[in-house]
C-alpha cells in the first residue's frame, strides 16, 4: 500500500514539473544586435542586387537516339554560366562551354527559361555567343568596364554557377596579370587576368567584375590538380570580350586582324642577305585589305 502511495506521489510530482515547464517554458538567448555593414559589404551587396539579374544559367544538351523507336531527344550535357550582352538578348559565355553541344537552354535569375541560338565563337579566346528571344522584363546589360587600367590587388566579384549553385558570389583580387594557359583543346588563351576568387565547374562563362559592378573579364578556368577551386582562376579581359564579341555577333566568327600580305620567309632572307638590307620581301598583296588600301 505505501509502494503504491509512494508511486502516486512520484507520477503526481512528475505531472506537475511537466506542467509547470510548460507554464514557463526556458527562454530563448537574447540576440546581440549589430550595427550596421561596413563599407566594403555595403558595395558587395549592392553590386551583387545590382548586376545578379543579368547573370543566366546555361544548360548545353545532346541529342539521343532510341535504338528500338529510333525517336531522337533532348538531354542535358552540361551546365555553365554566362551573362546578358545587350538589348538584343545576346548572351556572352564561355567557348568550352558550349563546344560540341547539340542545343542549349538559358535560365534567368527569375527563373524564365529559353531555347538558345548560337550565334558564333572564338574557341581561340574561348569565346562565344548565344541568342535568345524574350518578349518582356528583359534583364539589362552589365556595364562594360576596361581591362587595360587593371592593377594587381584590386578587388574583384565573380557571380556563376559553381556545380549547379546558380547565381552564387565569390570575392577576391587581382593576383596577376597577362597570364597564358592552355585551353581545353590545347590551344594557348592568352592575356588572361589571374584572380583568387572561387572558381569552380560551373563559374565558366560567368561575369569578373570590378568593385563598380562594370565587367572587367569572363571567368574562364581554373588551375587546380583536383578539378576544383584552388585559389588560382582566369578570367578573359573585357577588352579582349570587347574587340571578340561585337566581330562574332556582325560575322558569326572573329576575324583576326591581319595586314594582308603575303611574306615567303626563305626568299626574304636569300634577298635581303644580297642586297644588305633588313626588310621583309612581300610576295603579294590580298585585295580588299589594308595593305592593298595602303598602296
Amino acid at each position: 500500500m505505501r509502494r503504491l502511495a509512494a508511486s502516486a506521489l512520484a507520477a503526481f510530482a512528475a505531472i506537475a514539473s511537466i506542467g509547470a515547464a510548460e507554464a514557463n517554458p526556458p527562454a530563448p538567448r537574447r540576440v546581440t544586435p549589430r550595427g550596421g555593414f561596413t563599407a566594403e559589404e555595403n558595395v558587395t551587396i549592392e553590386t551583387f542586387r545590382r548586376v545578379s539579374p543579368s547573370v543566366v544559367y546555361i544548360t548545353t544538351l545532346d541529342r539521343v537516339i532510341n535504338p528500338f523507336t529510333m525517336n531522337v531527344r533532348e538531354v542535358p550535357r552540361g551546365t555553365g554560366s554566362g551573362f546578358v550582352w545587350d538589348d538584343l538578348g545576346h548572351v556572352v559565355t564561355n567557348y568550352h562551354v558550349i563546344a560540341g553541344a547539340r542545343g542549349a537552354q538559358v535560365r534567368l535569375s527569375d527563373q524564365r527559361g529559353f531555347d538558345a541560338e548560337l550565334v558564333g565563337a572564338s574557341p581561340e579566346n574561348d569565346l562565344a555567343v548565344l541568342r535568345i528571344k524574350v518578349p518582356e522584363k528583359r534583364p539589362a546589360p552589365i556595364p562594360l568596364g576596361s581591362s587595360r587600367d587593371l592593377l594587381v590587388g584590386q578587388r574583384v566579384l565573380a557571380i556563376g554557377n559553381p556545380f549547379g549553385f546558380d547565381h552564387t558570389l565569390t570575392t577576391g583580387v587581382i593576383s596577376a596579370l597577362d597570364r597564358t594557359i592552355e585551353g581545353d583543346d590545347q590551344r594557348p588563351v592568352s592575356h588572361l587576368i589571374q584572380i583568387d576568387a572561387a572558381i569552380n565547374p560551373g563559374n565558366s562563362g560567368g561575369p569578373l567584375l570590378d568593385s563598380a559592378g562594370r565587367l572587367i573579364g569572363v571567368n574562364t578556368a581554373i588551375f587546380s590538380p583536383s578539378g576544383a577551386s584552388a585559389g588560382i582562376g582566369f578570367a578573359v579581359p573585357a577588352d579582349t570580350v570587347n574587340r571578340v564579341v561585337p566581330e562574332i555577333i556582325a560575322f558569326g566568327h572573329y576575324r583576326r586582324p591581319t595586314l594582308g600580305i603575303n611574306v615567303i620567309d626563305r626568299v626574304t632572307e636569300v634577298v635581303t642577305q644580297q642586297l644588305g638590307v633588313k626588310d621583309a620581301l612581300i610576295v603579294q598583296v590580298e585585295p580588299k585589305t589594308p595593305a592593298a588600301e595602303a598602296g
